[in-house]
């Protein structure tokens, strides 16, 4: 029995399909109720007590009526299961919708249709963040810190990503004037946000949208979650289109700030990247390419 069908027996359900295989591995299961999505959490990476606060919190936001999915029980009622390789699985309510975009490739919706998008997810991610400020967290609620020191203090939590391995002299010595840049710049009001907010984590139906894999969610700075939305885009043409519109829709002018989170992320990505890609992946000098953009479009040339 693979330990896919294993978990799934807590939830009486069956495997219909892998769906992503990243920090964790994410299956469609069919469970007497419907589907459902199925998590296998990557050992060592978040506490089983960071996740257990990670579902109570999107059983609060989905009770308060906003599209972000609920976790489900298992048969004996536990938000999260023990499996017999070490891991841990829990399950959420299946998301209906069409991811708003994938990594390195380009929007297949007409502009105007995106741009409305944009600032329906700026309005989403404030009303989560204004539905987050009314709860009242348990007390054994954790979960990692997006403030300062994790994005860019001496020890980050996606690694030192000055010290990446592929980088050249010149983008090393760019990647510690941005990181002490923002070390100066980054401030603003601070709670629990998604931290993930990329565009394969935002599912489209018409012109709405939900949000999905709250699985690094933290405690951090609120336009964190803006800067995080635009990495994917900060590269392209129509990137101060969809900034503006994001930006509108959340509610806030402070387009530095949501520039500097942009560049944040970028730098995080790059940490990210080190002990999860095999050295020879592309991926490692495009994220490197991109930081070391966003940095200089942000800082300006040395």
């Amino acid at each position: 029995m693979t330990p896919a069908d294993e978990a799934a027996r807590h939830w009486d359900g069956r495997i219909l399909r892998l769906i992503r295989d990243r920090e964790n591995h994410v299956f469609e299961m069919l469970t007497p109720g419907g589907r459902a999505a199925l998590r296998l959490h990557r050992a060592g990476y978040q506490a089983p007590e960071a996740i257990r606060s990670e579902l109570w919190w999107c059983a609060e936001l989905a009770r308060a009526g906003l599209p972000v999915p609920a976790a489900l029980p298992a048969l004996d009622g536990a938000l999260l299961v023990p499996l017999g390789d070490g891991r841990h699985a829990s399950a959420i309510a299946w998301m209906e919708g069409e991811a708003l975009g994938e990594a390195a490739k380009p929007n297949t919706r007409p502009l105007p249709l995106v741009l409305d998008l944009y600032h329906a997810l700026g309005n989403l991610l404030a009303r989560v963040h204004r539905a987050t400020d009314a709860l009242t967290l348990p007390p054994e609620f954790t979960r990692p810190r997006w403030d300062r020191d994790g994005l860019v203090g001496d020890d980050p939590l996606w690694g030192r990503f000055w010290e990446h391995p592929v980088a050249t002299a010149d983008q090393r010595a760019i990647l510690i004037r941005a990181r002490d840049a923002l070390r100066e710049r980054l401030q603003g009001d601070i709670g629990l946000i998604h931290a993930d907010v990329l565009r394969e984590n935002v599912l489209v139906n018409d012109r709405s949208v939900s949000l999905i894999d709250f699985d690094d969610s933290g405690f951090g700075f609120r336009l964190h979650d803006l800067g995080t939305a635009l990495v994917q885009t900060v590269q392209h043409p129509d990137h101060p289109q969809l900034r503006d519109a994001l930006m509108a829709g959340y509610g806030t002018t402070d387009t530095g700030m949501v520039e500097a989170f942009t560049l944040a992320r970028t730098l995080a990505s790059v940490g990210w990247t080190m002990p999860r890609l095999s050295p020879q992946d592309p991926i490692h000098r495009s994220h490197l390419a991109r930081a070391v953009f966003c940095a200089e479009r942000l800082l300006g040339p040395m």
